[in-house]
């Protein structure tokens, strides 16, 4: 849900990409939660961090405490970033966890995107030596 959001705020400006540590199934609420705010991962398949090893980012998102904990390191050494997010589906509350899931995540992404945004004027408005 995140890579999609993030996806979708950013008009695909940002790459963004998703994976967990025991991935699983799109879950059906998932998908209908995002379809709801004009997403459609019918079509989105679960990676593993493994595909990832090895390859450059400038910021990693951890979403789970257990992913944290065994997130692999990454080339360049990219800003990490950890936002303790339930998981949606082990809440016996259904579809009103993973829509709760869904607002979250796109606060987030929002203020990560205003915080990037004023890093890359700061950046600029350094003096070139």
């Amino acid at each position: 849900m995140a890579e999609a959001l993030l996806r979708q705020r950013t008009a695909g400006a940002v790459a963004a990409y998703s994976a967990g540590s025991r991935p699983k199934p799109v879950h059906p609420h998932a998908t209908s939660t995002m379809a709801a705010r004009g997403i459609d991962l019918t079509k989105a398949l679960p990676k593993h961090l493994d595909e990832f090893t090895g390859q450059r980012f400038d910021v990693v998102i951890t979403l789970c405490d257990r992913v944290k904990e065994v997130c692999p390191e990454f080339l360049d050494h990219p800003r990490l970033v950890h936002w303790s997010i339930p998981d949606p589906a082990a809440d016996p509350d259904g579809l009103p966890a993973f829509e709760r899931v869904a607002d979250d995540l796109a606060h987030r992404i929002s203020f990560l995107l205003h915080t990037l945004s004023a890093s890359e004027r700061r950046h600029h408005d350094q003096p070139h030596r």
